[in-house]
């Protein structure tokens, strides 16, 4: 029997899978620069392992989520991995989900700050009010929302990528010294000490953003090929955006290693006006990952609409804020997503082996 397919859904889901894991850190191009830039030509190797893990976890998560139709979204952890150790991960999701909402903070903060010269905490409170504001009102106007911006935000990206990489293509004989420079400088992070443990860690952090949101959006599926379609157009757009990006960041370390934002210094390469207008760019790709990382905790504890959901809406996302604004943005991508990536890659073990045992099933 033919699976019903509907392809304006894919664009949709897989917008809303890219503007979930876009946020600050790869919208600023900090994350990226940690995380790929930072390890040269290996990077690119780093980035396939990155897109194949994240088709592999993501189609099984919305796959799940199709089958199983949970009414807690976090019920996902103890699905795949069992009573015990899901409920760790449950638990342990909602405590990274909320630092990662602290991440969001932090880079709106940074890019106020380094393309206006706008006072400490003026970038921060704003992107506050917007993710307090759009979660207050439900989960269906978020995916509504962060389906539509993901895609303008990749296809910016990949713009300003690519006139980056074609105006600096001279640099490139010179980058690998460059960035040994720059790592011995102190002043740029290296997300882990080889690329291969830097994609694992990657997807690691990001599976736990994704796991309570893929399965809710598996319930919206017509079927599960529409999911699978959805994660490889999420997942491809996503690599081919961070591709781009990491590189034109390499071929150019030596002017941005020491920036929290090194989107807006290739920008402002391009055009002043250019990074102006990518500034805002940012800001919404910081919106689109803080907006269901703080639903997810909120719905951990309550109902949607409810007086309680409202409440904590509000009080878990000021306390979130004052968090952000205190930590520098660069460090807080280091410590908070490298870290928890780890244990993040454990759960995804589990994802992968249930993939396999699916496939060998069919």
């Amino acid at each position: 029997m033919k699976e019903k397919v509907s392809f304006k859904r894919v664009i949709s889901f897989g917008g809303a899978f890219i503007a979930l894991i876009i946020g600050s850190g790869f919208a600023t191009g900090q994350e990226l620069m940690q995380y790929f830039s930072s390890y040269g030509k290996l990077g690119a190797l780093s980035l396939v392992l990155v897109f194949a893990l994240f088709y592999i976890v993501g189609t099984e998560l919305i796959t799940t989520g199709y089958e199983k139709h949970f009414e807690n979204p976090n019920d996902i952890y103890t699905e795949v991995s069992g009573k015990y150790i899901g409920k760790f991960y449950d638990y342990f999701s909602v405590f990274f989900l909320f630092l990662s909402y602290t991440v969001m903070i932090a880079g709106a903060q940074a890019t106020a700050m380094e393309q206006y010269n706008a006072p400490e905490y003026v970038g921060g409170v704003i992107l506050a009010i917007f993710v307090m504001a759009t979660v207050y009102f439900g989960l269906d106007k978020i995916v509504d929302i962060i389906g539509s911006i993901g895609p303008v935000i990749v296809i910016l990206a990949i713009g300003v990528g690519t006139v980056s990489l074609i105006l600096n293509f001279k640099n490139i004989p010179n980058a690998a010294g460059d960035l040994e420079m720059a790592l011995n400088s102190g002043d740029l992070h290296v997300a882990s000490t080889n690329p291969i443990l830097a994609a694992g860690s990657y997807v690691g952090f990001n599976l736990i953003w994704l796991a309570g949101f893929l399965s809710t959006i598996g319930k919206e599926l017509n079927s599960k090929k529409e999911g699978r379609l959805s994660i490889f157009t999420g997942s491809f757009g996503f690599s081919l955006a961070s591709l781009l990006v990491s590189t034109a960041i390499y071929i150019s370390i030596s002017k941005v290693y020491s920036s929290q934002i090194p989107m807006l210094m290739l920008a402002n390469d391009i055009s002043p006006t250019l990074a102006h207008i990518f500034s805002v760019v940012i800001f919404f790709g910081i919106y689109t990952s803080a907006v269901p990382l703080l639903w997810n905790v909120v719905a951990r504890f309550s109902e949607d609409g409810t007086k309680r959901y409202k409440m904590l809406t509000i009080c878990l996302g000021i306390i979130g804020a004052i968090i952000g604004l205190t930590i520098h943005f660069n460090k807080l991508v280091n410590v908070v997503y490298v870290v928890n990536g780890y244990i993040g890659l454990v759960f995804g073990l589990f994802l992968i082996v249930r993939h396999f045992k699916r496939k060998f099933k069919a």
